[in-house]
């Protein structure tokens, strides 16, 4: 997959956010950034709807985990702090980003990965989304 320069790379599992930006014009050079709080959302998030019919407090944490990121995501995109996203989630995870996204966010996405690369190296996280 080729990335245009400047495009967030957010890499994501249930409970794990790593950022990177592509600072590369021809091949995907990732360079990280720092990663902000993320307000968990497993409690009192109305109108959300949890992965499983019964969850277990794991998966409760998780899918909030989640929706904290989108929030946050969304934040960035509707106050024009990315232009271009690329998201690489666990396929779980990925599913509740997806249910987060607002509408503008999904315009900004250039691809989505359906891998768990977290705790990978910034060179493995690269050549993952050269192979995409």
């Amino acid at each position: 997959m080729k990335l245009p320069k400047g495009t967030l790379v957010a890499v994501v599992d249930g409970e794990k956010l790593a950022l990177f930006e592509n600072i590369g014009q021809q091949e995907v050079t990732l360079s990280a950034r720092p990663a902000p709080a993320i307000e968990d959302r497993a409690s009192g998030a109305a109108g959300r709807i949890s992965s499983e019919a019964n969850p277990d407090n794991d998966t409760q944490a998780e899918d909030g985990f989640a929706m904290g990121v989108a929030d946050v995501l969304n934040k960035w995109v509707l106050t024009n702090k990315m232009d271009n996203l690329l998201v690489i989630a666990a396929p779980k995870t990925l599913g509740q980003l997806r249910k987060g996204w607002h509408k503008e966010t999904e315009g900004k996405l250039v691809g989505e990965i359906a891998k768990d690369l977290t705790g990978h190296s910034t060179d493995a996280i690269a050549a993952a989304i050269e192979k995409a």
